[in-house]
């Protein structure tokens, strides 16, 4: 699926990790932000920033978005792919989005 179908935030979060670029990836988080990575809970920043260097942008991969599975005016899911270092295999990416921002992400089983 083309990044242009998906809302400009899911396009530079796409953008962030696969140019590694930490900074621009936790911009796109509010203070408050969560990340659940497989039932394992990351809040606020520091949190997200501890899990991704060492799980995501840390583990220099690639992140490939595959079909939206649901799409809500806040919420949308997606098949993606992740090849890494760290851990390589499909998962569902379901974003919660508000304020031009990513509220909550959470990774589940694909």
């Amino acid at each position: 699926m083309p990044d242009t179908a998906l809302p400009p935030v899911l396009q530079a979060f796409h953008a962030a990790i696969n140019a590694g670029d930490t900074d621009a990836f936790i911009a796109l988080f509010p203070a408050d932000g969560t990340v659940e990575d497989w039932g394992r809970r990351f809040s606020g920043h520091q949190a997200i920033l501890n899990w991704s260097a060492k799980e995501l942008i840390g583990a220099k991969g690639t992140l490939s978005y595959g079909e939206v599975i649901e799409r809500a005016p806040n919420r949308i899911s997606l098949n993606t792919h992740w090849a890494s270092s760290f851990f390589t295999g499909d998962s569902v990416f379901t974003f919660v989005l508000g304020d031009d921002q990513i509220r909550e992400l959470k990774i589940s089983a694909g």
